[in-house]
């Protein structure tokens, strides 16, 4: 956790900073009050939608922040890192804009699909380990044994900076939100966006879902301590982090008001009602704001409540069996 006297390494000017250096095609996404949805659901559920842009993801943002600074701290590096797969197309994408390398570490159950776009857009992919976690360490051995650079979503903070400016976005909306949900993963999505929130819309209360089989972050989060779990069980692989990373709970403290914790059940829940009422393709870790109202609408009840659409990547027979209700 963060000691009291050092300083949050996240800051508002940085993530304006962060808004000029991002690839234009991720930037300024449709962010609107879906009506349907919200007669549904009993609140006035405001979407903002990251999925309309070339790899289906918000991580464009923050991978287009990180390639930029790369490029000219180290121009022609070899870039390695871990990832579920939005993660790595995101590095994919902005390393071949840039000319870098990118080699990424995937776990031998990653989505067939997101392998493979990873691969279309140029990455390495080398296929490591049961779960992310463990992909994520065999990354960081191979990026010390070949002298690489290795990036790491969520601790690199140009991938908290880029995930930011959505924040800056939905400050653009004609009315404040009483309520943000943040989908939680490895936490770069989440704190950008809480560190802008927190200071341009203090009344905002901010909220950070996680998977109920992947709740070792919020777990730290609630104890103050760092707890690591030996498994995940979820199908949000954007969310199914067992491992956390110490800087991003740090980020987290002073940042959020409140975490819950949504069943998969809830989330495929979510997927059918954003497909049914809002015309959107969501992956698990992008209806868990919409799974957080269902598993409790009295607390959300009349507000305006906003929740970010963070991932679209779903093979279509996964489609079909969500939509289907099968789990």
């Amino acid at each position: 956790m963060q000691p009291p006297d050092r300083q949050p390494r996240l800051s508002l000017e940085r993530i304006e900073a962060a808004a000029c250096a991002i690839d234009a095609v991720f930037l300024n996404t449709p962010q609107f009050e879906a009506e349907p949805l919200s007669a549904v659901l009993g609140a006035r559920v405001v979407l903002k939608v990251e999925t309309l842009n070339p790899i289906r993801s918000f991580k464009g943002r923050g991978a287009s922040h990180y390639m930029a600074q790369l490029a000219q701290a180290a121009p022609g590096a070899e870039v390695v890192c871990a990832s579920a797969g939005n993660f790595g197309q995101a590095m994919a994408y902005a390393g071949r804009a840039r000319g870098i390398a990118v080699t990424v570490y995937a776990a031998e159950s990653a989505s067939p699909l997101k392998v493979e776009r990873m691969r279309g857009l140029g990455a390495t992919v080398v296929l490591s380990g049961e779960d992310f976690d463990a992909a994520r360490a065999a990354a960081r051995q191979a990026a010390a044994e070949r002298g690489a650079r290795l990036a790491v979503d969520s601790l690199d903070v140009e991938t908290v900076e880029g995930a930011g400016t959505i924040g800056l976005e939905l400050q653009r909306l004609d009315q404040p939100l009483d309520v943000l949900l943040l989908p939680l993963g490895n936490g770069a999505l989440c704190n950008g966006v809480a560190t802008v929130m927190r200071q341009r819309s203090p009344t905002t209360q901010l909220v950070a879902v996680a998977a109920a089989g992947a709740s070792a972050m919020v777990a730290s989060w609630r104890s103050g301590r760092l707890v690591e779990h030996e498994r995940t069980d979820t199908i949000a692989d954007g969310l199914a982090s067992r491992s956390p990373i110490p800087e991003a709970l740090a980020d987290m403290q002073g940042l959020i008001d409140d975490a819950v914790l949504v069943a998969d059940e809830s989330m495929v829940a979510g997927i059918r009602l954003l497909h049914a009422h809002a015309g959107l393709v969501a992956e698990p870790s992008a209806a868990a704001g919409v799974a957080a109202i269902l598993e409790d609408p009295a607390r959300f009840r009349g507000l305006r409540v906003g929740t970010i659409v963070c991932g679209g990547n779903v093979a279509e027979d996964q489609l079909g069996r969500w939509l289907g209700a099968g789990v």
